[in-house]
């Protein structure tokens, strides 16, 4: 375990402050104060600036927290190390998906994990792609499913998927007899979409200046199941993979001519990190699961409803 000044010195160059590191910490601050001064002290370095109204760390004291949080992570990682269990009858796994895949590849693959390692405590996060990423580079998290586009060099991407964006309609809209519209229909349409701080709608931003599109977007929501039940609600239309609507009643998906959107499904892991056993098993059983879900979907007749 990390020594106490140390972790006191991290909570508060976490947060920029004496006062809510002490609560935080359930510390008195001057015993936080006090603590953190030994530390400098002990090292002969002055680690924050304390003169401006934000509690600064230095430049000393921003070189320092660098070793000092990689020290923190792998000291997690050897406790991690010690009590992995190789027949998997316990441990715990840490994972995080984005919202698209709530709806098709988490059900599955978490019933098939659970239903072979059941005394695996699985912990599932719901976030954006690149909080994904920072977690995965801190320690915090085990696995992610994202998409293709990583950013940091030291995470690793193993492909599971190929995923295709179509317009979702429900069956009450107009075109949900189509088989496929042209692009230029979105200009046209009314959608509802998911708001911008998700990776699927900066991938949909970027597909329609691409060529020229420029969607009438009457409505935003920052949670799937909201624009899944404003669409099967409405005439309103959205954007979202064809394997989404599969999984959703009274929804329809048109696919989108000549250019479709499609994007690649990849399982996350940093590279250099330690993989228990339980992270291991779970990334050759997403590859299976998703392997067997491509399969299923290129043999349903009804990928879209029969034209009229």
């Amino acid at each position: 375990m990390l020594d106490r000044r140390i972790r006191y010195f991290m909570a508060v160059a976490e947060h920029s402050s004496f006062t809510r590191a002490a609560a935080a910490l359930h510390v008195s601050q001057p015993a936080l104060s006090q603590l953190v001064r030994q530390l400098e002290e002990s090292l002969n370095a002055q680690l924050f600036d304390r003169t401006g109204k934000t509690t600064r760390l230095t430049d000393v004291g921003e070189a320092y927290l660098q070793y000092v949080r990689r020290a923190s992570q792998e000291l997690q990682e050897a406790t991690r190390v010690i009590h992995d269990v190789n027949d998997l009858s316990r441990g715990s796994l840490r994972i995080a998906v984005t919202p698209t895949f709530t709806t098709y590849l988490v059900g599955p693959l978490v019933e098939a994990f659970h239903s072979r390692y059941p005394q695996i405590t699985l912990t599932v996060h719901e976030i954006s792609q690149e909080r994904m990423e920072d977690l995965l580079q801190v320690g915090e998290l085990d696995v992610g499913i994202a998409f293709g586009d990583v950013n940091c060099p030291d995470i690793e991407a193993i492909p599971l998927l190929n995923e295709t964006l179509a317009l979702v309609v429900s069956t009450r809209h107009p075109l949900a007899k189509e088989k496929s519209v042209g692009l230029q229909t979105l200009n046209t349409e009314s959608l509802v979409l998911l708001s911008k701080e998700f990776a699927t709608r900066e991938q949909i931003d970027s597909h329609c200046r691409k060529h020229g599109i420029h969607p009438k977007v009457m409505m935003e929501a920052n949670a799937l199941g909201a624009v899944i039940e404003i669409v099967r609600r409405t005439l309103l239309s959205t954007l979202l993979p064809v394997k989404t609507a599969l999984a959703q009643e009274g929804l329809v998906a048109i696919t989108l001519e000549p250019e479709r959107l499609q994007r690649t499904v990849v399982l996350m892991r940093r590279r250099d990190a330690y993989q228990s056993v339980a992270a291991r098993v779970f990334a050759e059983l997403a590859v299976e699961v998703s392997t067997r879900l491509e399969q299923e979907t290129s043999l349903t007749p009804k990928m879209f409803p029969p034209s009229s």
